[in-house]
């Protein structure tokens, strides 16, 4: 008897010090790994769209709780294995952190918590623990990517609803017309911050509600779907609102309030009908103790040395990438190199007269460099040159903070954009061509990136570039080149002087291009 007693008192201590040992580990990944974790706080504070994040780690410490039965039933059985997985991550965090992809460096150090958890307690405590574990990834403030598809819906939406209507409406990109008056769909009406709240409560509701993994992923797949569709009915019904009202009701501050209280009363909606099909739960527990192959193997007692040992190996292993990516690193007192433009061309000539009072905006200190030529009578453009080298987080090239033209307080607005390309002698340029307006003139814009001696229209290729050439050859230089002209009614009329512009001078900003990235 006395030996029964002495083997569950050990087989207690044992599951009791291995937990321990994990929560240490986790806590060192996340100290490890400061500057991620702190990025992702830093969000949740500045954002209110991501201000949830700071209820994800309570939620989940509170269901690893109700857990508690599951896991101290179970052997802990440490998988040296997932230290592989440990490692990839590790890799993948690094790649992130040279192309200066924040998203994905919290995604990865994120991933690595379940990780740790199989590799000290084993891949059958990370699987009892599966739904709160993998619940940590609704922390990472992820969803800027979906802003403009959302605009695009939202204003697709509203248009379309007018119309059917009978009310008059002239589109313009998301700017639109009314008798009564104009509307825009901005970042704050994309709905990204209803749908965040509705799939991170949605998926907790459909975990806690139902049993059936059928129900749960229909549960979440209406949580998607339905504040997109809402938020184009929110949307319509604060321009209808406006154009019945004769634009004294619902355009300010009150749009955004009528805006929360139609999507709170949406939610409630969603969660009573989605009670009608509740499953109430078994007890768990009880049938994972009378589930042979998982109760507690008294012979079976990991020994302290031995899970040291992981946790040590863990730490350790997690700890390779920061130590790398240290070494990288760049003298932080570098400073830009001079851009100097030489062009043989004589038929364009440089003039102090822009073509517009608009001008990119950057972030951070870049070198910047902006000229503006006049060829003839009419041929008026405007090249400007924006190059980044020793890139980090603030200091980037490709950053959404990094815009043609601000969402507000601008009097340009974006109009339409799409991908173009042509020839220039044997070479092809491929670019961004977008239109911009104000009250007084309009602008037709071609821009291209250049990461070493490489050339994209693409940001996320950008980013795969600049990874590349840090991890291979230790360069992260990157421009961006933007040519600029204006037009009239047609932006048809522009093309032929930028196409004309860049036959003449490409070659002249190809070699200052390269002349400056070898500085």
């Amino acid at each position: 008897m006395n030996t029964i007693v002495l083997s569950e008192n050990s087989n207690r201590s044992s599951i009791l010090f291995a937990i321990l040992m994990t929560v240490l580990a986790i806590v060192g990944i996340l100290a490890i790994y400061h500057e991620t974790v702190w990025s992702m706080v830093d969000t949740w504070y500045r954002s209110d769209t991501y201000a949830h994040g700071f209820l994800i780690l309570p939620f989940v410490i509170y269901m690893v709780w109700t857990k508690r039965q599951s896991i101290a039933i179970l052997n802990q059985q440490p998988s040296p294995t997932a230290l592989i997985g440990l490692l990839v991550l590790g890799g993948l965090w690094l790649i992130a952190e040279l192309a200066s992809v924040q998203v994905v460096m919290q995604y990865t150090v994120v991933a690595m918590l379940p990780i740790v958890v199989a590799a000290i307690l084993g891949y059958r405590t990370m699987y009892v623990l599966a739904f709160p574990l993998a619940y940590l990834f609704f922390a990472v403030p992820f969803g800027d990517i979906l802003i403009p598809p959302l605009i695009n819906f939202t204003a697709d939406f509203t248009v379309s609803a007018l119309q059917l209507s009978g009310i008059p409406v002239y589109r313009e990109g998301t700017f639109f017309s009314l008798p009564t008056g104009n509307w825009s769909v901005v970042e704050a009406c994309s709905g990204l911050r209803y749908l965040i709240a509705s799939v991170t409560l949605g998926t907790l509701y459909a975990y806690l509600t139902y049993r059936s993994l059928i129900k749960r992923i229909i549960f979440i797949a209406f949580s998607i779907l339905v504040p997109i569709i809402a938020n184009g009915i929110r949307a319509y019904l604060i321009v209808m609102t406006g154009h019945l009202s004769d634009m004294q009701l619902a355009v300010g501050v009150d749009h955004l309030i009528y805006g929360w209280i139609f999507f709170g009363f949406v939610m409630l909606l969603l969660f009573w009908v989605g009670s009608l099909w509740r499953e109430d739960r078994i007890d768990d527990d009880k049938s994972q103790r009378n589930d042979g192959s998982r109760i507690k193997d008294e012979n079976n007692v990991v020994s302290i040395k031995k899970t040291v040992l992981i946790t040590g190996s863990v730490l350790a292993v997690a700890l390779i990438w920061p130590i790398y990516a240290a070494h990288l690193e760049k003298d932080i007192n570098f400073v830009q190199p001079e851009f100097n433009f030489f062009h043989s061309d004589k038929s364009w000539h440089l003039t102090d007269d822009p073509v517009s009072n608009w001008d990119p905006i950057y972030i951070g200190s870049p070198g910047k460099f902006e000229a503006h030529f006049i060829n003839g009578e009419y041929k008026r453009v405007s090249l400007f040159i924006t190059y980044y080298q020793n890139q980090r987080q603030g200091n980037e090239l490709i950053n959404s903070g990094n815009v043609l033209v601000p969402e507000m307080d601008s009097p340009w607005k974006q109009v339409d954009e799409n991908v173009q390309s042509f020839m220039v002698g044997s070479r092809e340029i491929t670019y961004r061509q977008v239109q911009l307006r104000s009250y007084y003139e309009n602008l037709l814009v071609w821009r291209w990136y250049v990461l070493d001696n490489d050339e994209t229209i693409s940001p996320y290729m950008a980013k795969v570039m600049l990874a590349k050439n840090r991890l291979l050859t230790e360069n992260d230089f990157g421009a961006e080149v933007i040519v600029a002209t204006p037009y009239g009614l047609q932006p048809d009329e522009a093309i032929p002087v930028l196409q004309q512009f860049l036959k003449d001078m490409l070659p002249g900003i190809t070699d200052s291009l390269d002349n400056v990235n070898k500085q």
